[in-house]
């Protein structure tokens, strides 16, 4: 990892303007995970490191973008760039590392270039549908998740399938791997949104609702309500909830069990990652880590 990192500085040098490190220097980097799996995968070397800060300047920029769409203040319990430094600084940022990665990936061959390219269209097509899903109540579980798969498991898929092309070894398994880490990671953090603290969150909790997301838990509760169970539901999507909102829709999905049919879903999509990589036990036990979070 020590490697990744010293790639990302020098990237982010070679751009040649001392504003944009400066704010880089500021980006919490958080768990690097579709870094730590590109080593994992591929193997330590220059080559892989390389790979791997070009992955994590996409998911930065990535990220930088989410949060002005969001209007988010706070990223990982720190003022994010568009509350310190305005949106059209967050945004160009975010222009920055996306063409600068893009400009070190065609070093790479075109298979492995075009399968990281093409996950971040992918990864912009599920921005979209999110923000066009965020204007209405969604109770559609499949079109949640197809969107969950473009915003936020492509390019975990995209980094797995890339190492493995890397290291010779057979792209499918390594996708699919990558894909259900993705699915199931987002699915974990929809559940921390609604039963973990703020203090842990570093955000508001019930975040997610309150800025008209519709994830997995609120899907499954929905189902489960009545009538007039489901119109207050509604009713709430996208507003600020007070401790007595909060209290009920926590009441409601202890009684009706959404949490455990969320955790559910993502406790089977980590068991096929597993079994499509199940010579490797190192990448079985970033999943268990992952999937003990909510626990």
């Amino acid at each position: 990892m020590e490697e990744v990192e010293k790639q990302l500085n020098r990237l982010i040098k070679e751009v040649g303007y001392k504003k944009a490190e400066e704010l880089f220097a500021k980006l919490n980097g958080g768990k690097r995970l579709r870094a730590k799996l590109i080593l994992k995968i591929a193997g330590e070397n220059e080559k892989s490191a390389l790979l791997a800060a070009i992955v994590e300047m996409i998911h930065a920029a990535s990220l930088l973008h989410d949060d002005v769409i969001d209007d988010a203040m706070l990223r990982r319990g720190q003022a994010s760039v568009n509350a310190t430094e305005g949106s059209k600084t967050a945004v160009m940022l975010g222009d920055i590392l996306y063409s600068k990665a893009f400009g070190e990936l065609v070093g790479f061959g075109e298979e492995i270039a075009k399968t990281i390219a093409s996950s971040v269209t992918a990864l912009s097509v599920g921005e979209m549908m999110d923000v066009e899903m965020a204007k209405s109540f969604n109770a559609n579980e499949k079109k949640y998740l197809k969107m969950l798969y473009l915003k936020t498991a492509t390019l975990i898929e995209a980094a797995a399938a890339s190492a493995a092309l890397l290291a010779g070894k057979e792209k499918h398994k390594y996708a699919v791997y990558g894909k259900n880490l993705g699915l199931s990671f987002q699915i974990i953090d929809d559940i921390l949104d609604i039963i973990a603290d703020e203090k842990t969150l570093g955000k508001p909790a019930m975040n997610d609702y309150t800025e008209g997301k519709v994830t997995l838990p609120y899907i499954y509760l929905f189902d489960s309500l009545d009538d007039e169970g489901k119109e207050r539901l509604i009713s709430l999507h996208a507003k600020k909830l007070n401790d007595e909102d909060v209290k009920w829709i926590r009441s409601q999905m202890q009684k009706h069990h959404s949490i455990e049919k969320a955790y559910a879903l993502a406790k089977r999509l980590s068991e096929e990652a597993k079994e499509a990589v199940k010579e490797e036990s190192e990448l079985a036990a970033i999943l268990d880590k992952m999937i003990q979070r909510s626990h």
